[in-house]
């Protein structure tokens, strides 16, 4: 019985990093966290009104995903990125995610690529209901399970540092001018390209698509580091 209690302790714990990583990731998109700014996990416990720990180990997780980094005897300061980095993003992702979709559009099987309409679909869904946690979710989702139909882990692996890097920039300031559900809306539409089997189309479509992310990370960040943005 006693190895069971300890279990369900550390379930329980786990449970509780989990919902303070995801309450710490709603407050770094709404700025109530700022970029460049270091917080200790202690007076963030204060906040929460519990103990430093879970705090500490949820941080931990915001930092394996590039969104805060640690600092010794410190804290953590959250990440910031400028318009050089984003720009080099962009370039990296359309060279891997362009190229590839062509490819995918003429290898994957039609129910492979049907059984991502749901995402997408959830995507729009969260845009147009203003749920943030939500739509950067299914928003890497849609993108990683696409990307996971050529079969090449590592290449995944590559874009979701990519995107870990660069998801927050501007995402409140989108969403409060209405400007998330026309790119929440392509994902739809490149779905359907793929679909038709139009290889051409949906590289074209999946370039102005991520065109379109790094013109409104430009609107949204304000011509310097702030939060950023999703796709």
């Amino acid at each position: 019985m006693g190895h069971l209690k300890a279990r369900n302790l550390v379930t329980a714990r786990e449970r509780l990093r989990d919902q303070v990583a995801h309450a710490l990731r709603a407050a770094l998109i709404s700025g109530e966290l700022r970029p460049g700014e270091v917080y200790s996990a202690p007076v963030l416990a204060e906040d929460f009104g519990i103990s430093a720990t879970p705090v500490r180990e949820a941080m931990l997780d915001l930092a394996r995903e590039g969104l805060v980094e640690p600092l010794r005897n410190k804290g953590f300061r959250v990440t910031e990125v400028n318009e050089r980095d984003l720009d080099q993003y962009t370039e990296i992702r359309s060279l891997i995610e362009v190229p590839l979709v062509g490819r995918i559009t003429k290898t994957a099987s039609r129910d492979d690529l049907e059984a991502l309409r749901p995402i997408a679909e959830e995507i729009v869904r969260a845009a147009r209901e203003h749920d943030l946690i939500g739509y950067l979710e299914a928003d890497r989702r849609f993108h990683l399970s696409l990307l996971a139909l050529a079969g090449n882990d590592r290449l995944v692996e590559t874009v979701g540092d990519l995107r870990k890097r660069s998801r927050l920039y501007g995402l409140t300031a989108l969403d409060q001018r209405g400007e998330l559900i026309p790119s929440a809306e392509e994902h739809v539409e490149l779905l359907e390209l793929m679909l038709s089997g139009d290889a051409e189309a949906a590289e074209k479509c999946m370039t102005r698509h991520l065109g379109h992310v790094r013109s409104l990370w430009a609107k949204g960040g304000g011509g310097g580091p702030t939060h950023r943005s999703g796709d």
